[in-house]
């Protein structure tokens, strides 16, 4: 009985005890659920939903409100998932229509047991990191990437020991810098750095980390021994951090489980970082765009797991590319080693990778042949090389040979980019079998042959580039079979033929274009409609014409056109400027286009256009009103009347501005630099532009080109002009200028090119000319200029490549410092009254000294397709050329016509290069010395009206590209060796030499009748001599052949009857064959 009221009474106490705690429990969980619930509310106070993306959150279900997970028993949250599923690279409207922002609120360090909290892709512009995230010391999933934060990263971070996974990134990096960029660019963009990165060691349990472009310069080296401490991170991403210098290794390897490792887009200047191999659970590596250099270990192809690698675009990685892909590579899948400097031929034996799905080689030194025959049929399951390989990339190499055939067997391939390479052959049918082709390149070659009918069997091909080869033939009309090709080019080939609709048959999603640089006929209907809204459409050189094409009115889309020498011959139809509105780029030039253009040039694009429309028939006023064009070149047309003046900003956007050769008259307009402030490059030359250079030129600051050449300009050159402190380039030649050269000249300190030759310019070279260091060329000639020649020209102008003071007033010695111009090719100082002895220092011309010289005919060339040739007069052969895109050939002196005296200097023949030399019209004396030969380019010599005496030398004779020579009216003396090259010249070289005799003067020299005399003789007796022997000869070899066997066969018998015997049996033998012949013919005609 006692037994039973004590069991009674525990049982009592038991359900007492069990009782109370639900309740208390039931009380507890309730509390936590309403906490929770008002945490979460609060939490949604603070933020801004504009699209009411957060409907969902209300009522007292808070487990089943949008982004809210919570644990299944005590329905405590567990995880806020509010990511914006549509990442700002996306479409702007679907981001934005689930974009969140505003405040995170205190409320959220409620939720004790909270792990997972995703807030990426949103905009909480600018705001910072807040701290209360370091409070949630239960997360083990943190990502705010692209989420708009910014400022420092808190340090108390490092109380969330639990993290495993950590992304702090920008998904994508945005040049801060760029005039592109939107307000809407900044609203994600995470703005975060990190001044101390010791926190980080804290995060024991990391196993991802994600900062890419999160600020880390500040940071140094540590990175590496403080990421080195985290022992389970398996994924780390530092691209674009601002990391710098060397790659450090750390003191010893803890990274046992890292799997990932991307660094790329660094500033790292390091060698690779060979730590890195000891790692041998890497899976990949990133250490791409950044400045590594030294070779590429081959230990890397050895890792065991290693499946992806990008080294690609550090530009001094070096290696041997047969050595790298000779190892083993056992799961590697994706390659790319673009960019760097990789040398040697691609081994066979990269046909084993079986698991290879990408593979860039390109913008390396890679040379020899493809491997005709690649490995791989043994190794891989599939019995095929390269099974798996849709990618592959050789481009920007110097491989050359024949394309192989196992490129057809490459069954998976998508892309395929050979670009700029020196390949050569024909394209191997095989390639046009490759029925998952998406991508072909294979322009800048040496390709031959024609594109076959069977392109039409790459059903999927959406890019095909085989531009600037050697391709034939016509289009076949299977090409208009490919209905994905979105890109063509053909471009700059020898393809000829007619293009029909046929061709362009099912193009419809055609978008780029490119035919021009071939010989095509287009042969279309009037009504056709393309079934393409093409953006770019190049037919340069291709046959569109005489008529302007009609069914261009098609093209709503384009942006980018080019007719350009399409021999059309019409006018611009009035529809044409209807379309054309949205252009960034229109060439029509090299046509015969005629009538006017509309009072208005307005184009609309976001960009500004560039319109060409140079050498046609054009005719009329310029257009008053020319908006949203950069780039206008109407020069080589009819246009006349004068420069347009500005009304309002109707040409404030243009840069380039040609209006070269044409018949333009009146005045430069003199608001020039207010109506046109932009101008970089500026050419009226050739027109009959008349008054004076407004002083309103000043105003254009950012000039580089002024081409007022050729022109009836008068007055005085503005001083204002020293403004345009940008000038490159300054032509004012050809015209009526007068009055002093401005001292303010000298301000224009990046000055390459002047010329102010052929005016009325007066005084001495302003000594401000000294800071003109930059001066490559400086035409002064005929002019009224005096005084001496500076000598420190030879001192200042260092880059000197043309120095042309011809026809002038300057007077006294040359000065000895000219020598200093190592980079001078001409040097023209005719027609002065220059005096003394020519400098013996000459020699140390060092240009001059060089047979091969620099291609300097374009001295100034801007990317936006304007071009200023240069252009001189150099008066040889007794006449005047102009050198514009051959002035590179001219090497040239030319003293004449001055009062030098002094001898010959025989330092000018060791100037090996020299083209030119004219020293005529001075009192030189002296001889011409033998070495004169070594002038082997000389082309045009003039040592006329000297005091030159002796004879001339025979050497001159293998000077074989001598084709003007001139020795007239000098003292020379002795006989005129004429042979070799001086036989091409008449006696008017030789003219005014009253002791020069010989060919091809009339003048006999005086032992010239005995030398015939005794020559004609010495022939007469060495002819007799011959005649004699001759004939002797003949009778002794006759008498011979017939005696000598005559005596053989009498004395031996048996000889004699053994030869006729022989002779008998041939001659039966011939009579034999000749009867059955005679038979067997016999018996067909039976």
């Amino acid at each position: 009985m006692e037994r039973i009221l004590i069991l009674g009474f525990i049982l009592a106490i038991l359900y007492f005890i069990t009782t109370e705690l639900a309740c208390n429990g039931y009380t507890h969980i309730s509390n936590n659920i309403q906490s929770e619930q008002e945490a979460l509310i609060d939490f949604k106070s603070g933020l801004k939903d504009p699209n009411n993306r957060l409907s969902s959150w209300k009522g007292s279900n808070y487990c089943y409100w949008q982004g809210i997970t919570c644990e299944k028993d005590t329905g405590i949250v567990i995880s806020i998932d509010l990511h914006n599923p549509y990442p700002r690279e996306n479409v702007y409207e679907n981001w934005s229509s689930m974009n969140l922002s505003g405040e995170i609120r205190p409320s959220l360090t409620k939720l004790k047991s909270l792990k997972y909290l995703d807030l990426s892709f949103n905009s909480f512009k600018g705001m910072p990191i807040p701290q209360l995230f370091g409070s949630l010391k239960n997360l083990l999933y943190l990502n705010l990437s692209s989420a708009g934060f910014s400022g420092r990263i808190p340090s108390n971070f490092r109380n969330l020991s639990n993290l495993q996974y950590l992304d702090l990134s920008n998904s994508q990096h945005l040049d801060l810098y760029s005039k592109d960029l939107s307000y809407d660019d900044f609203e994600y963009f995470n703005d975060l750095s990190i001044g101390n990165i010791e926190w980080m060691a804290s995060l024991v349990s990391l196993k991802y980390l994600g900062m890419d472009y999160v600020g880390l310069s500040s940071i140094g080296s540590e990175w590496v021994e403080v990421l080195n401490k985290l022992p389970i991170l398996t994924e780390l991403h530092l691209d674009g951090c601002g990391l710098f210098g060397s790659i450090p290794s750390p003191s010893f390897v803890n990274f046992t489980s890292l799997l990932v490792i991307s660094i790329n887009s660094n500033q790292f200047i390091s060698m690779f970082p060979e730590w890195l191999l000891n790692v041998s659970s890497l899976g990949s590596i990133d250490i791409s765009n950044n400045q590594l250099h030294g070779r590429i270990p081959l230990g890397l192809g050895e890792l065991p797991n290693l499946q992806y690698v990008d080294l690609s675009e550090n530009g001094n990685l070096r290696g041997n590319i047969s050595q790298l892909l000779r190892k083993s590579w056992k799961k590697i899948e994706f390659l790319n080693f673009h960019g760097n400097e990789l040398h040697g031929p691609i081994p066979s034996s990269f046909g084993n990778f079986c698991n290879l799905k990408y593979l860039n080689l390109g913008g390396n030194y890679l040379n020899g042949s493809l491997p005709e025959i690649i490995k791989g049929i043994e190794t891989c399951s599939s019995k095929s090389p390269l099974p798996n390989l849709t990618e592959l990339y050789l481009s920007d190499n110097q491989l050359m040979g024949k394309l192989p055939n196992w490129l057809g067997e490459l069954k998976n391939l998508r892309r395929l980019d050979l670009f700029n390479n020196s390949l050569e052959g024909p394209i191997p049918a095989s390639l046009w079998t490759l029925q998952h082709l998406e991508s072909l390149s294979l322009a800048m070659n040496e390709l031959n042959g024609s594109l076959p009918d069977s392109i039409g069997q790459l059903s999927l091909l959406q890019r095909l580039e085989v531009y600037r080869n050697h391709l034939s033939g016509s289009l076949p009309y299977s090409i208009g079979q490919l209905s994905e090709l979105q890109f063509l080019d053909v471009g700059s080939n020898q393809l000829s033929g007619s293009l029909s609709k046929q061709h362009f048959w099912k193009l419809s999603k055609l978008e780029y274009l490119f035919m021009d640089s071939n010989s095509f006929r287009l042969n279309f209907s009037p009504n056709w409609v393309p079934p393409f809204q093409v953006k770019i459409l190049y037919m340069g050189s291709c046959h569109l014409g005489p008529s302007f094409p009609v069914w261009l009115q098609s093209q709503k889309n384009l942006q980018y056109l080019d007719f350009s020498n399409a021999g059309i011959s019409s006018r611009i139809p009035n529809w044409f400027w209807n379309i054309s509105f949205n252009l960034r780029d229109l060439s029509l030039s090299h046509n015969q286009l005629q009538g006017q253009l509309p009072n208005s040039l307005n184009f609309s694009s976001d960009f500004l256009a560039h319109i060409d429309f140079s050498s046609n028939l054009f005719e009329g006023p310029i257009p008053f009103s020319i908006k949203g064009v950069t780039f206008l070149n109407l020069s080589h047309n009819k246009f006349s009347g004068p420069i347009p003046l500005s009304r309002g900003k109707s040409l404030s956007d243009l840069r380039y501005l040609l209006l070269s050769h044409n018949q333009i008259t009146g005045p430069i307009p003199s608001n020039i630099g207010e109506s046109m402030p932009n101008l970089v490059f500026l050419s009226i030359s050739s027109n009959q532009i008349t008054g004076t250079i407004p002083d309103s030129i000043g105003h254009l600051t950012s000039l580089e080109v002024i081409d007022f050449s050729r022109n009836n300009l008068i007055g005085s050159i503005p001083s204002t002009i020293n403004n345009c402190s940008r000038l490159i380039v300054l032509d004012l030649g050809n015209n009526n200028l007068s009055g002093m050269i401005p001292k303010s000249l000298g301000r224009l300190q990046l000055l390459q090119s002047l010329h102010l030759n052929d005016n009325k310019l007066l005084g001495e070279l302003p000594s401000s000319f000294q800071n003109l260091s930059r001066l490559e060329l400086l035409d002064l000639s005929y002019n009224e200029l005096s005084g001496k020649v500076p000598s420190w020209i030879g001192t200042t102008f260092i880059n000197l490549v043309i120095l042309n003071l011809r026809s002038n007033a300057f007077f006294g010695r040359l000065p000895d410092r000219l020598s200093n111009l190592s980079s001078l090719h001409v040097l023209d100082l005719a027609q002065n009254n220059l005096t003394g002895k020519i400098p013996v220092t000459l020699v140390e011309l060092k240009a001059m000294a060089q047979e091969r010289n620099m291609d300097m005919y374009s001295l100034y060339h801007s990317g936006n397709g304007s071009r200023y040739d240069e252009r001189l007069i150099v008066i040889t052969k007794g006449q005047s050329l102009e050198y514009t895109r051959t002035l590179s050939l001219v090497v040239s002196i030319d003293l004449s016509d001055n009062n030098l005296s002094g001898e010959f200097p025989e330092g000018i023949t060791k100037l090996s290069g020299l083209v030119f030399l004219n020293l005529s019209m001075n009192h030189i004396i002296g001889q011409i010395p033998g070495s004169i030969s070594m002038l082997r380019q000389l082309s045009s010599l003039d040592l006329s009206s000297n005091k030159l005496s002796g004879t001339i030398p025979s050497s001159m004779s293998s000077l074989t590209f001598l084709g003007y020579l001139n020795l007239s009216n000098n003292n020379f003396s002795g006989k005129i060796p004429f042979a070799g090259q001086m036989t091409t010249f008449t006696e008017l070289a030789f003219t005014g030499n009253p002791n020069l005799c010989g060919t091809p003067l009339v003048t006999k020299c005086q032992d010239e009748d005995l030398d015939k005399r005794q020559s004609v003789l010495e022939d007469k007796i060495d002819g007799g001599y011959i005649d004699q022997w001759f004939y002797l000869s003949i009778g002794l070899g006759f008498a011979v052949g017939i005696l000598v066997p005559y005596f053989v066969l009498a004395i031996r018998r048996s000889w004699c009857d053994a030869y006729f015997d022989f002779v008998d049996k041939i001659v039966k033998w011939l009579l034999f064959k000749r009867r059955v012949t005679y038979a067997k013919n016999h018996a067909r005609r039976q």
